[in-house]
C-alpha cells in the first residue's frame, strides 16, 4: 500500500471547550464511518487546545484519529513554570505536535533554534512534529524552495532521527482569501519533499500545504504535495469531509500509478 494522504486541522483558539466538544462530537462518528479513513488511505491529525486534548482524546478514540498539540516544551520535565512537557503529552495520549508556526515565530518570538529544540524533544518521547515552514514575503518559486530549504535545515539541525510532517505555510497566504498559487505550491513542496526523501533517517515523512487551503487543491497539485493543512476552512464539518473525499481520491489516484 503506497503513504497516506495526510490531512490536518489546527483548531487554535477559536473554539472555546464547549464549541470544541460539539465540533468532536459532529465530526468523530462521520471520520469513523469513512473508508478512506478506516481503511488507512487517509490519515487525519486534529490539534485542539491544550485544555481540549483530553476530550479530543475520548471523542476519536474508536478511530483511526490523532491528536495532537499545538506546542510543546523545548524543556524536560521539572522547573519551568507553564510549559506543557513532551513527556507529558505523550503520556495523554498526544501523537503530533504543531512546531514553528509562523504565529509562534512572529508573535513569541520563536527562533529556528528554538523550534529544533521543540522538534526533538517531540520525538524524544515518541511525538511527531508537525513542522510549520513558510517564506515572509511573496518571492518566485524558486527562491521560495530555496529559503524553505534552509529553513527546514534549520529547524532539524541535532534533531533525532525519525518522521516528520512537513507542513509548508507560505506566511503571506496564512489567512488569505485564496491559497498560495498551485504552479508556486508545487515547485516548494516537491523541493522539501526531494530533500526531506533524501535524509535516511526521516524515512515516513510527508509534506503537506496549509495557507488557505480547502477543496480542490489537492486534486490541482496533482500529487506535489502528500495532503494539505487546513484552518477555519474545517470548522464546517461538511467542507472538511469534502478534503477527506478527495484525500482518498488522491490516495487511490497514488495507488494506481
Amino acid at each position: 500500500m503506497t503513504a497516506p494522504v495526510t490531512v490536518g486541522v489546527s483548531l487554535k483558539t477559536y473554539f472555546g471547550n464547549a464549541r470544541a466538544r460539539a465540533w468532536f462530537a459532529e465530526v468523530a462518528p462521520r471520520l469513523q464511518a469513512h473508508p478512506g479513513i478506516a481503511d488507512g488511505r487517509v490519515r487525519f491529525f486534529v490539534i485542539p487546545t491544550y485544555l481540549q486534548i483530553p476530550a479530543a482524546i475520548e471523542a476519536f478514540a474508536e478511530t483511526p484519529v490523532l491528536v495532537g498539540a499545538q506546542d510543546v516544551s523545548a524543556h524536560p520535565p521539572g522547573a519551568f513554570t507553564g510549559e506543557i512537557t513532551a513527556a507529558e503529552l505523550a503520556e495523554v495520549g498526544v501523537q503530533v505536535a504543531e512546531i514553528g508556526h509562523a504565529e509562534r515565530r512572529r508573535l513569541f518570538g520563536e527562533t529556528d533554534e528554538v523550534t529544533a529544540s521543540k522538534a526533538a524533544a517531540s520525538l524524544e518521547h515518541g511525538i511527531t512534529p508537525v513542522l510549520c515552514i513558510g517564506e515572509d514575503a511573496r518571492m518566485s518559486g524558486a527562491d521560495a524552495a530555496s529559503a524553505n530549504l534552509d529553513q527546514l535545515a534549520a529547524d532539524l539541525e541535532g534533531v533525532p532521527a525519525g518522521p516528520v510532517v512537513v507542513a509548508y505555510e507560505p506566511v503571506w497566504a496564512i489567512g488569505a482569501t485564496e491559497p498560495a498559487p498551485d504552479d508556486h505550491i508545487a515547485t516548494v513542496t516537491r523541493a522539501l519533499r526531494g530533500a526531506i526523501d533524501a535524509d535516511a533517517g526521516r524515512a515516513g515523512s510527508v509534506v503537506i500545504y496549509g495557507g488557505s487551503a480547502g477543496p480542490g487543491l489537492l486534486a490541482r497539485l496533482d500529487g506535489a504535495a502528500d495532503g494539505l493543512f487546513l484552518g477555519r476552512f474545517a470548522h464546517d464539518p461538511d467542507n472538511l469531509l469534502a478534503v477527506i473525499d478527495e484525500a482518498a481520491a488522491l490516495a487511490d489516484a497514488r495507488s494506481a500509478s
